[in-house]
Order: structure tokens, then sequence, then C-alpha cells
């Protein structure tokens, strides 16, 4: 098709001009004219761009022929009376082809160059086209790639042109090493960087490509961690990077002042702004005398306080945070001086480099509109929150004067990147035994900033179905809006001997208080099968429906239908289809550093449900959890987890079993799934299998989590020690089931040998205990956690398990 475009524009140019020939006599002096070079342009076609022969005829005939795009020269000389028109037309390129190349694809090589097809040929492009392809590796961490181009000569003056390329080996970063960190391990700091150090794992992974871009971003990363943890004086002296052609390998070198770490004196709001009182402001400052100096929670005051000022209706106020430092107290008083800025409106707002992500999921981010007051405070928390949505390899936002000198045009400048995934894993869990998942998760569907997720898994002893759908942007508020179907299948195991299927949705709406603080009300409706084997492999109902060929007709106290295996009665109570519509909420408040690895803050929910919204469970539960994160030296992480909860029964209506916490590893490690709690221990049960919960539970733990010294951390492995101590209790669920409620009927006793009318329910308050290690792989297919425990205490009855291992699950 290019090489056409070309072919086309010649013949309509010779046609063109042509017509004006058939029109017009050719000029006397035309015919002195010589033409040379040519080849596929006619010399009269040429000829007739000579309206004269005088310099200044001359000079603009020859601009008009370099203006047609046909000629790469065009020179001019007289001879004997004669004018000599001397040409050298371009070559057209058929095709520009790419060789040698499997690392870059053409997809990423052909934008870089500018030589192309169906344009004219031109050597020293192609020259430079080179070069430019070089570049391109040597970012892409290859710095020996070698390139180099030839031409394929073809029929009516066009040329192939080729790049050859020797991609060579991976020129990665070979060593990161800091000068002058004292407060902070060179381990510490590396792990703050995007750019790590080649290892075993370089052929997967990308993040050790020496890029001079991504090491100056690791250089802020350093220095706002600096400044986080009280280091005002903090600042990087030098950063050397050099490459080693022997190793081909980059050898970074980063050195740094840290200064001494700095505590708040005091903190101040100070306005100049009549009306206002800058005392009234102080309770949306985050950061309080006596504390370690904190860049972050400043930064955060300030976008406080901006808002805070905003709300009053003062929306060309300025914040303008300022330290005063004393360095011999090592104190730093911090004040937020509050001006009134100059009257500067937002004339315009663009949006470029978006190709996939759609202009309102920008904008939505940016709380500012075209003829607001023009905020950098507010264009600082834009640029992070889009960051944060992580739909984009960059983010830059920039400013430029408007029609006005009080108009001022922003300019939001994005990178998209991919961001979907399809996942299939495999793994095991010592609830669910080996399982596989697949899953298929966009986080920016049709580049409406919609999170979709579609699951399935399949176990030993389990398998699931789940969709997500998730609308942070409800109505055009702030406010999300998702909506979950979900299905699983539970079968019979070591611990249980029922089967289970959860059937339902739930619709949650997610509304925040303030940044931390989030209130997400829900509603829930499922419903809960229940059933009881009973083959001749699991005759587990076989006291109550014989199996044939199985169930004893002559029951002995050996040889019964207990001793093959027997639900308890309040599972067979249970049996059946439950609907459940409830309505709950939850309060989420999260102060996390990082949320998939924190290593600081607090993350804590409270929540509860409703039951009895329709339906036929009738209920309240309550629950509230809470983490804390800290680090204590270095990369080493102090934990500390409480959790508890408590379900009641409402309308006079009892608890059915399936309605009860149900216990184990969750709440205290070293114990076996429904290992705690109230347990059915009447004769001829198996205790093992008879949990039967409780309505109460409360537990915490104590961890430290820690690297593992020697191993890369790309590989994602930590490891932990705890002690974890808990307990559930209360049963209250129905005990007798006699017909009618009368007096209980003994069980595992002669004649019948066969199961009772009524429990023996073991319900104790005793705490339960145990201490750990763990060892914890953020692997690529999701998080895994092998935890070894001992019991430290324990009841009668509870079911431990030394060795827990779950993960595996898609990410």
């Amino acid at each position: 098709m290019a090489v056409f475009s070309s072919l086309l524009k010649r013949l309509a140019l010779v046609f063109v001009l042509s017509l004006g020939l058939v029109g017009a006599v050719m000029p006397a002096f035309a015919q002195s004219i010589v033409v040379q070079g040519n080849s596929h342009v006619d010399a009269g076609v040429i000829r007739q761009y000579f309206s004269g022969t005088s310099p200044a005829q001359v000079n603009a005939a020859i601009k008009s022929l370099y203006a047609t795009g046909e000629f790469s020269n065009v020179a001019v000389s007289r001879t004997h009376g004669h004018l000599v028109v001397r040409v050298s037309e371009n070559v057209a390129i058929n095709h520009v082809a790419f060789e040698g190349n499997s690392k870059l694809k053409e997809a990423t090589l052909r934008p870089v160059v500018e030589s192309k097809s169906g344009g004219a040929y031109d050597p020293a492009v192609a020259k430079a086209d080179v070069q430019r392809l070089v570049e391109t590796y040597d970012h892409a961490g290859r710095r020996a790639a070698t390139v180099s181009y030839r031409t394929v000569p073809l029929p009516d003056h066009r040329v192939d042109v080729v790049f050859s390329i020797n991609e060579g080996d991976k020129t990665g970063v070979r060593d990161i090493e800091f000068v002058g960190n004292h407060a902070f391990s060179s381990g510490k700091l590396r792990g703050l960087m995007k750019t790590t150090e080649m290892n075993f794992l370089s052929w997967l992974k990308s993040s050790d490509v020496y890029d001079p871009n991504q090491i100056a971003n690791d250089e802020e990363a350093i220095r706002r961690f600096y400044l986080k943890n009280g280091y005002v004086d903090f600042r990087i002296t030098g950063s050397d990077a050099r490459y080693d052609a022997a190793k081909k390998g980059y050898y970074i070198t980063i050195t740094l002042e840290e200064g001494p770490q700095y505590t708040v004196s005091s903190v101040n709001v100070v306005s100049n702004i009549q009306n206002v009182d800058g005392a009234t402001l102080a309770p949306v400052v985050t950061i309080g005398a006596g504390s370690v100096y904190n860049g972050d929670a400043v930064q955060k005051s300030s976008e406080n306080l901006t808002h805070a000022l905003g709300a009053r209706g003062f929306a060309f106020s300025q914040v303008h945070p300022q330290g005063d430092r004393d360095p011999a107290a090592h104190t730093i008083a911090v004040h937020f001086n509050i001006d009134n800025g100059p009257r500067v409106y937002v004339e315009r707002i663009l949006i470029e480099g978006n190709t996939r992500t759609r202009d309102y999921v920008i904008r939505r981010e940016i709380d500012l509109a075209e003829g607001d007051a023009f905020n950098q405070v507010l264009i600082d928390q834009a640029k992070r929150r889009l960051n944060n949505l992580g739909f984009f390899k960059s983010v830059s936002i920039t400013t430029a004067q408007g029609s006005a000198p009080d108009k001022v045009i922003v300019d939001v400048h994005v990178e998209d990147k991919p961001t979907g995934s399809f996942s299939v894993s495999g793994g095991y869990s010592t609830t669910d035994g080996f399982l596989a998942s697949v899953s298929v998760t966009e986080s920016n569907f049709l580049g409406r900033g919609q999170f979709v997720r579609a699951s399935a898994s399949r176990g030993q002893y389990s398998q699931s179905y789940e969709l997500n759908f998730v609308e942070p942007y409800f109505l055009g508020q702030r406010i999300s809006a998702g909506v979950d179907v979900f299905r699983k299948q539970s079968d019979i195991s070591q611990y249980s001997q029922y089967q289970t299927t959860v059937t339902g949705g739930t619709v949650t709406f997610g509304l925040p208080i303030t940044d931390e603080l989030t209130f997400s009300p829900r509603y829930s409706l499922y419903t809960t099968n229940i059933s009881v084997p009973n083959t001749a492999n699991n005759p587990y109902n076989d006291c109550t429906v014989p199996v044939a060929g199985i169930t004893p007709a002559a029951p002995t106290y050996f040889n019964n239908c207990l001793t093959n295996g027997e639900a308890s009665l309040a599972v067979k109570q249970a049996v059946g289809t439950r609907l459940t519509s409830l309505v709950g909420y939850s309060l989420a408040y999260n102060t996390l550093d990082d949320r998939k690895s924190p290593t600081d803050g607090i993350y804590a929910t409270f929540g509860q449900d409703f039951a009895g919204v329709g339906g036929q469970s009738h209920f309240l539960r309550s629950s509230t959890d809470f983490h804390y994160y800290h680090p204590i030296y270095d990369d080493f992480v102090g934990v500390v987890h409480l959790q508890a909860g408590n379900i009641t029964g409402i309308g006079g209506k009892q608890l059915r079993l399936f309605d009860l916490y149900n216990m184990g590893p969750t709440l205290v490690r070293g114990f076996a799934p429904g290992g705690i709690g109230p347990r059915d221990i009447s004769p001829g049960i198996d205790t093992k299998s008879s949990a039967l919960g409780g309505t109460t539970y409360f537990g915490g733990s104590l961890e430290t989590q820690f690297p593992i010294f020697g191993l890369p951390r790309e590989i994602g492995l930590k490891g932990a020690v705890f002690v974890d101590a808990g307990t559930l209790f209360n049963y209250s669920g129905q005990t007798n089931f006699t017909p009618g409620g009368g007096a209980c009927v003994a069980q595992d006793t002669a004649p019948l040998y066969t199961q009772g009318t009524c429990l023996t329910v073991h319900d104790s308050h005793r705490i339960r205990s145990s201490i750990g290690a763990s060892i914890i792989w953020a692997s690529p297919l999701g998080p895994i956690r092998f935890d070894f425990a001992r019991a430290l205490t324990k009841d009668k009855y509870d079911v431990t398990q030394a060795f827990q291992f779950s993960g595996g699950t898609s990410f």
C-alpha cells in the first residue's frame, strides 16, 4: 500500500504538470534548459518549474522542486548558453524490516526508527536510526547489542531497508552499594529501590536493568524514606554508575549523608488570612510534638489544611510548611503558614498520552476543574492518586501560562500499562488438600477503571467459582460499589463427615469518611446446603438409614453403625438447604505503608451482620480484627494481631450448627481446622471430626518477621517467629433431639448399639496457646505460608496440627 501510494503520488505530479503543458505554449527559453539525472520524472515536467532564467526565478524553481519531495538534490549551472539542471531523485522505501531481534519485538522497535515504509530513503536518517536502536537496547539492559543496516535494491527506484541486530547478553546491574549510611543497612535501602541486582532469577525479571531514570526515582524514594523517619538533613551527595565490560554489568555506588534524626518540638498553624483562626484548623494536622519528624505526615497535613480552607470558602489560600531546626537539640519546630495566594484560575486541563484509560477516569482523581482556583497542593495530591491507581507506567503533571496572566493550563501526561492478568496456579492446603486454580483479572476494565475478576479452583476436598466486579466511582461519586457472586463446595475430609455447598452473592459499597477510615455497608443473600454421605465407603448416617451390606444386622459392642463412623446429631439436624438474607456493615481503618507487604501502620476492622431480612437464619454477628505493624530494626518487623467475635440468635430463634464460629489455625496456629472449641463427645462419635462451633471467640498473636539472609529479596522469602493464644466457647445449639423433646435415649448401649438422641457436649473456656516459626513466600502463584507450631496449652479434646501449609491461590 505504501509503495502504491508513492507511485500514485509521482504519477499525479506528472499528470498535473502535463495538463499545464497541454494548455500552455512552452516558453522559448525552456528549450535551452538541459535536465540531467532524472529517470522517473519527465524532463518536461522539471522544465515547467522554471518561469525564467534570472537568479531569483532559478532559486524559486529549486525550492519548488525540493518541495515536491521527489528529489534529494537539485543543482543548476550555466554552460554555453544553456541552463543545466542536475537532479538526484529520492529512492522510495518499500519496506522496513528487522532481523536478529527476539528480546525486543518489532512492535517496540518500529516506532523508534524514522525510516518508514513508503517514505524517502535517506542514508543519514538510516544511520541515525541505527543509533536510536542501540540506545533502545541500552535502556532495555542490553548495552552489548550491535545494530547495522543494509538496503536491498528493488525495481522502480525502490529499496527495502533491513536493520540487522545482534542483541548480545543482558547487561544489568551487578551490584548496588551505599556509602555513608549508618541508621539503615544497605539491604534496607536496596529494598526501597525498584532497581534490583542481577542473580539467578535474572532470566525471569527485568528490574535489574540499568535505567538512569529509574535510578533517579529510586533515589527519590530513599530521600522520602529518610524524611519520613526524621532525617531532615539527609542528602545524596553522589551517584555513580560504572559499566564493567568484562562482567557485562553496571556497578552503582550511591553516596549519602544522613545527618541526625530530628524530633518535633512544636507544631503551629499560623494564619495570615483575616477571619481564619489557625488554632481551629489544628485538629486536621497529623503530626504532633514529641514525635519523630515525618515528611509524609507534613505533606498530608498540608493537604488536609488545604481541603479544610477550601471548605470554608478560601479557595486561593496556600499552605506553606516550614521547619525551624535546632541542630544542637536535634529538634524541629513545624509551622504551617497559611497565606492568600495569587488569584490564578485553571483555564484548561489537558489529558494526554492515555491510549486506553478514558479521560474521565483520570479527571476524577483531580480535585480541580476548569474555572477552579489553582492550588499546587491539590496537583501534587492528584499525581499521587494517579500513580496509586496502578494503571500507568508514568505520570507527569505540568502547568503552562494560559490565555491571560491569571490563568494556567494543567497538562496531565500519562503512559498506560497492561492491567490484565491470566493466572493458572497450583498448591496444597492442609484444609483443601492439593488444589489448582485459574483466574482472569482486569483492574482497568475497558479503560473505565473498573475491577473485574473471574476465578475457579478445584481441590481434593473443595471446589469454588467466583465472579467479582467493582466500580470505584459509583454514580460519579468517590463511593465504590461491588458485586460478588460465588459458589463453594466442601467435601468430607479428616476433619468433617459432611458436605457443604454455599451459593450466593454480595453487594458492597465503600464510603470513605477520611483517607484512612472507610464505612462499607453490604447485603448478602446465599443458600447453604448440608448433606451427610451414606454410602458403602462413607456410611456416616447408617444409624438412621442402614446401608445394605455395611450396617450390621446384628450389632455388637465392637461392630455396629457407630464403629464405621457416624455424623453428629447436630450435623444431621442441619441437613438440608437454608436461605440466609443479611445486611451488614464494616468500618475499616487503614494506615499501612504497603498493603501487600506492610512494615508500618495499622489495619483494623469492626463489622456487624444482621440475618433475618427474609430467609431462614436469624442472628446478629459482630467481629473485630486488629493488625499493628511496626519496624523493630532494619528489616525486622513486629506484628500484633488481635481478633474477637460473637454471634447471638435473635427473635427467639436458636442458632444452628453452621451459624456458629468454627476455629482452628486462623485463631491459634498449631491446631487443626475445627480443632478448637466445643465438641460432641457422645459415645461412638469420632471427636476428631465432631467440632460443633461456638458463639464467642477471642485471640491474639505476637509475630516478628525478618528477611532470610543470603537470599535475593526478589525471591519474596522471609521468616517469622510467633506466639498465639485464644479460645472459642459457648455452644448454644440444640442438644436434645428426642422426638417431642422427651427424655434422652442412651447412645451405644445394648441391645441396639446405636446412636442416642442427645448430645454430650464438651465446652471449655480454656485459653489455647502455641509457639512456632513460619516461612512466608510471596510466590508468583500467590502468597504461600508454611507454619510450624507447637501447642503450649490445649483442652482435652482439641485436635492439634504441627504443620500448616496454605497458599498457591491465584494472585
